[in-house]
């Protein structure tokens, strides 16, 4: 898991980081088309949870409607286009703040026959749509670890170009800036030790937040379809091991992975906190659905839209 860490030290830069790096900046544009794609999908199934309202915090202008009270028209934004008249409307104050990050880590560029696009590249596209339709909706959006959460239409454009300057994708971010009811939205394959990911989300504990972790896998990572002699190439170290028939290898296989997966569950089975799979080769609007309604189901565990950033 590229996920979570409370301290943040300048990386090491090697040049299998910096080809990496170039791929998915690169590769980007591409997938920002697809996220908006699937966003547009959703979007007739996707509620907002904010909207205009008193608050401290800018929002957006918007056009003078006839009938309103003149003291709501912004005098200074309406003279800059004559014959137009705008209103400055300001953030409702229980509006959510959603931190996002996705795991870019070698395990996670990866794909088989079984699928049409690598793990790194759905999440991605889960993450800029999950950002498009939150900015619609009218939340704060930030990228774990880099800068502060913004609410604008162009949020998922400026997470994305973000992404797209990140020298080290393996990176773990800081979660200083996480505050109690924030919202954090993991996307990765989870397959570090259990033990490993259970104290990563604990500091997450710590900050009152509530966690939502999106494993995507390949459906080959699922069934372990491997049979006769097969060398398996770990992609975080470059180890190797050769299985003269990986058939045998099968049950031991998906028994741990249920181990795993099972303990995932259980370090998720907190207040307002969620664990979603997704499979590569299944439509990335089902698992957006889910997401969101997970992240419904915190907002009225805790009684409440939204938290204070």
């Amino acid at each position: 898991m590229a996920g979570v860490d409370q301290t943040a030290t300048a990386p090491v830069l090697t040049p299998a980081m910096t080809a990496s790096a170039r791929s998915l900046a690169a590769s980007l544009p591409d997938l920002m088309v697809e996220a908006r794609q699937v966003a547009n999908t959703v979007a007739t199934g996707w509620h907002g949870r904010r909207r205009a309202g008193f608050g401290e915090d800018f929002w957006q202008f918007r056009p003078f409607q006839f009938g309103e009270p003149a003291r709501r028209i912004d005098w200074r934004r309406s003279a800059r286009e004559e014959g137009h008249l705008y209103v400055r409307e300001q953030e409702l104050e229980n509006a959510h703040t959603v931190w996002l990050w996705s795991d870019l880590s070698a395990s996670m560029r990866f794909k088989s026959d079984l699928a049409s696009t690598f793990k790194r590249d759905r999440a991605i596209v889960l993450m800029v749509a999950l950002a498009e339709l939150l900015a619609r909706s009218g939340e704060r959006i930030g990228l774990l670890g880099h800068g502060r959460p913004i609410a604008s239409r162009s949020a998922a454009e400026r997470l994305a170009m973000t992404l797209s300057h990140l020298e080290d994708d393996t990176a773990r971010p800081s979660v200083g800036a996480v505050r109690r009811f924030h919202e954090v939205v993991v996307f990765g394959d989870f397959l570090d030790p259990a033990d490993e990911i259970a104290l990563e989300l604990s500091h997450l504990s710590g900050s009152g937040a509530r966690v939502h972790l999106v494993q995507v896998l390949d459906p080959i990572e699922e069934t372990f379809p491997f049979t006769g002699r097969t060398e398996f190439i770990d992609p975080e170290t470059g180890g190797r091991i050769t299985a003269g028939r990986a058939e045998a290898w099968k049950k031991g296989y998906l028994e741990a992975l249920g181990r795993h997966r099972e303990a995932l569950r259980d370090a998720t089975r907190r207040p307002g906190w969620s664990f979603l799979i997704h499979h590569t080769d299944r439509p990335p609007a089902d698992v957006l659905l889910a997401l969101h309604a997970r992240l419904s189901a915190g907002a009225v565990h805790t009684g409440v839209a939204g938290g204070a950033a």
